[in-house]
């Protein structure tokens, strides 16, 4: 299994990211979102009556095929790992 986050901030700062957080994955810059877009997750967001672009926290479980198994939208990320792991030890 390979667990790669793709956002929209420069390399510099997901490196920043990675080594403040310990994350052990992969962190793709997307800082054209072109990927975003391609998943459909650079959407427009409102807070506070204002209206912005910006990525849809998603996540998508991709098989070894490159099909989309899973789609997790609107994700927390305090709790999403158990969602993720559920999901990834049931046969699908």
């Amino acid at each position: 299994m390979v667990v790669i986050g793709v956002s929209p901030d420069s390399v510099k700062r997901q490196a920043q990211f990675k080594a403040k957080e310990n994350l052990p994955f992969i962190l793709l810059a997307d800082e054209a979102h072109e990927v975003a877009e391609k998943y459909g997750v650079w959407v427009q967001k409102s807070l506070y009556g204002k209206k912005f672009w910006g990525v849809e926290r998603s996540t998508f479980i991709i098989d070894p095929t490159g099909h989309i198994e899973r789609i997790f939208r609107k994700v927390k990320p305090k709790t999403h790992s158990e969602q993720v792991l559920a999901a990834l030890e049931t046969p699908g």
